[in-house]
């Protein structure tokens, strides 16, 4: 790679991307995406896949010719016949080509009811009874399953602040739960505005995006722990701007780990939209979810992590120690050092001019190769033939 390249200048810190200092614009966005997936939750509301709203459903094939409203209304007839308190929801075709099938679920029914349907629609639809599969599931399995992923979805917040406290500090661990949280508020909320179920697959795939968002906030906050630790002992540099390096060396790290996750997984979701509704509901929630933990470790995180620190004391004063001394250094009431005048060794240097004294003395106090004589010596012309060495103290002639 060139070393003038996007990679190696984000990690010189020579790209000028300057995400710390825009924080309030990334705030912004953070904020207005959570009211819109509030909202969603208000309005829309959740899709509950049968596992978790409870109900009866009714897996009819696609032989004969039989379409899926055809199979819609042999459902809904044979509801109204046996149940008329019995509501259905819209089918949705599974599968192409010979090995499709409609879903159509229903609320919750009885046994005897149970069949009394499926012989009614399959009698309506010119197909065997036993081709069509009914399953019933209560609704308080759902209940006990939700009861069961919140209570892991606690124990790993807390594991996870427990190990950031004791890895980094108590102000990275809030940023770093923060960015967790938004996660999952805004996967859920795309999930919510989407429509799709939410199944038992939904719940492993929250629980895998915790897991990639939380390495991709490490990642971040080990380089700028690694940047930041002794700052307050120099007054050349801010928290911040520590802070803000740090993303730039390690964006393209988190780019390129979002990438190669995203590829498999969109290629899980688009076999899922093509008919393998399962694998739809976890390609999703996967797909969704990791974009969104690339985002927040870079855009989230590490800022509500400098906002948190500006508020420490020390930060404070170090922070105004710097700014003065930048100020009295472009007033000219002191000097910067010399490793200040490096970090702008690579801006152009105005030439001076031709004959002057300044010319000159810079050119003689130019920083000599390795090897090299040094400006203006002149060759000794003593010992035998001029050669070096000649007037060695009893040195023989070879």
């Amino acid at each position: 790679m060139s070393k003038s390249g996007l990679a190696n200048r984000l990690y010189r810190g020579e790209a000028g991307l300057n995400l710390i200092g825009k924080r309030k614009i990334w705030f912004g966005v953070a904020g207005a995406l959570i009211l819109v997936a509030l909202l969603s939750f208000g309005i829309n509301r959740f899709s509950l896949g049968i596992e978790f709203a409870g109900g009866n459903q009714f897996i009819v094939p696609a032989s004969n010719g039989v379409t899926l409203n055809e199979a819609q209304d042999a459902v809904n007839k044979a509801l109204a016949d046996k149940d008329p308190e019995a509501t259905a929801l819209p089918a949705t075709q599974v599968g192409r080509g010979g090995d499709t099938w409609y879903e159509i679920r229903t609320s919750a029914l009885d046994p005897e009811q149970t069949n009394a349907i499926k012989e009614q629609v399959a009698q309506q639809l010119g197909v065997a009874p036993n081709d069509i599969n009914d399953s019933g599931v209560s609704a308080a399995w759902g209940k006990q399953v939700t009861e069961r992923a919140l209570l892991g979805l606690v124990i790993f917040v807390a594991l996870v602040m427990v190990y950031l406290i004791l890895r980094f500090e108590w102000r990275m661990a809030v940023a770093a739960v923060s960015s967790l949280l938004l996660n999952l508020v805004l996967t859920a909320g795309l999930y919510s505005l989407a429509k799709f179920e939410v199944t038992p697959a939904t719940i492993i795939g929250f629980l895998t995006i915790l897991g990639f968002a939380l390495y991709d906030v490490v990642v971040v906050f080990d380089k700028v722990q690694e940047n930041t630790r002794g700052i307050t002992a120099s007054s050349t540099q801010t928290y911040g701007e520590a802070a803000n390096l740090a993303i730039n060396q390690t964006l393209m790290r988190s780019i390129n780990t979002g990438l190669v996750a995203l590829l498999p997984v969109g290629g899980l979701l688009i076999a899922g939209l093509s008919g393998a509704s399962t694998l739809a509901d976890l390609g999703l929630v996967l797909f969704v979810g990791m974009a969104v933990a690339v985002y927040s470790s870079i855009f989230f995180a590490t800022p509500v992590l400098v906002t948190l620190k500006e508020f420490e004391p020390k930060i404070q004063a170090h922070t105004k120690r710097v700014l003065a001394r930048r100020a009295a250094i472009a007033r000219g009431e002191i000097a910067p050092k010399k490793t200040e005048a490096g970090a702008t060794a690579r801006q152009p240097r105005q030439a001076a001019p031709e004959g002057s004294e300044v010319g000159a003395l810079a050119g003689s106090t130019s920083t000599p190769k390795v090897g090299a004589r040094p400006t203006g010596a002149k060759r000794s012309g003593g010992g035998r033939g001029g050669r070096p060495g000649g007037n060695r103290p009893g040195g023989k002639r070879r």
